[in-house]
């Protein structure tokens, strides 16, 4: 069966930089296990596989591995594919998803998403991140989807070459490190999520969900500036609101046709 095809490097406006996603038009969902199948033939972080639901679309994200309950650089794809390939006459869509209604609207630079905030609160080092990361952390913080590891400047967090297996082994499924920004960056980061089929994601919305709670409590600002320092790289600029965070970049368009499933 044919079914529309999309493959988007997202939180960037440079092709081949920033994280790219494949987005998935479907008329219902198969199951599970064809859609992880699928994932892992794309083999990109995050496939984001979409069916049409009146005037919305439920929204689900697939890694080579696992489902996932968030995905932001996926969730910004589908949005540019929604607004420009399938309804270009539209400026906002609502994604139906494993953690809520995500809103998202289109501006004159790129899109922003309106993600739920993500708490963390500090703990001891757990045994086994130091050497995991190959640095000693200054503080570590968790919640119920990440650990959130601090270090002292920017250039750590861009020379980190971390035992992705022992990051595997870790009572949680990702590790994002991170650290005070430097030239016109607020914040800095990488993110690690090996146990999901995911050694290091180029560009990832879900982790500053946690990043900017955090950085904007400490930094005493509403809205930052942020960087992910991976090989690809990417930006967004994240703005808190209650309880909410608005995640806004832009993404670029590299693959377009079908894809037989």
């Amino acid at each position: 069966m044919p079914v529309p095809f999309f493959q988007v490097d997202a939180f960037t406006r440079t092709r081949f930089s920033g994280n790219p996603a494949a987005v998935m038009l479907l008329d219902a969902y198969p199951g599970d296990d064809v859609l992880t199948a699928i994932a892992a033939e794309n083999n990109l972080s995050e496939t984001a596989f979409l069916v049409r639901e009146g005037a919305d679309y439920r929204l689900r994200w697939f890694t080579p591995k696992v489902e996932v309950p968030l995905c932001g650089h996926a969730t910004l794809a589908s949005a540019a594919v929604v607004m420009e390939r399938l309804e270009p006459s539209r400026r906002q869509v609502t994604f139906h998803t494993a953690s809520g209604a995500l809103p998202v609207t289109r501006t004159d630079s790129g899109y922003v998403l309106d993600f739920p905030a993500r708490a963390s609160e500090s703990v001891p080092v757990p045994a086994g991140l130091a050497e995991a990361l190959g640095v000693m952390p200054e503080d570590v913080r968790i919640n119920a989807f990440t650990y959130l590891a601090l270090v002292a400047d920017a250039a750590l967090v861009r020379a980190l070459t971390p035992d992705l297996a022992a990051i595997a082994a870790l009572d949680r499924p990702g590790v994002i490190v991170s650290a005070p920004g430097d030239g016109p960056f607020d914040v800095v980061s990488r993110y690690f999520a090996p146990a999901k089929g995911i050694p290091e994601d180029p560009v990832t919305g879900a982790a500053h969900t946690t990043l900017a709670p955090y950085w904007g409590d400490r930094l005493g600002k509403t809205t930052l500036f942020a960087h992910q320092a991976s090989a690809r790289g990417g930006e967004m600029t994240c703005t808190l609101t209650g309880d909410r965070v608005l995640l806004e970049g832009a993404c670029v368009f590299v693959i377009e046709g079908q894809a037989e499933i």
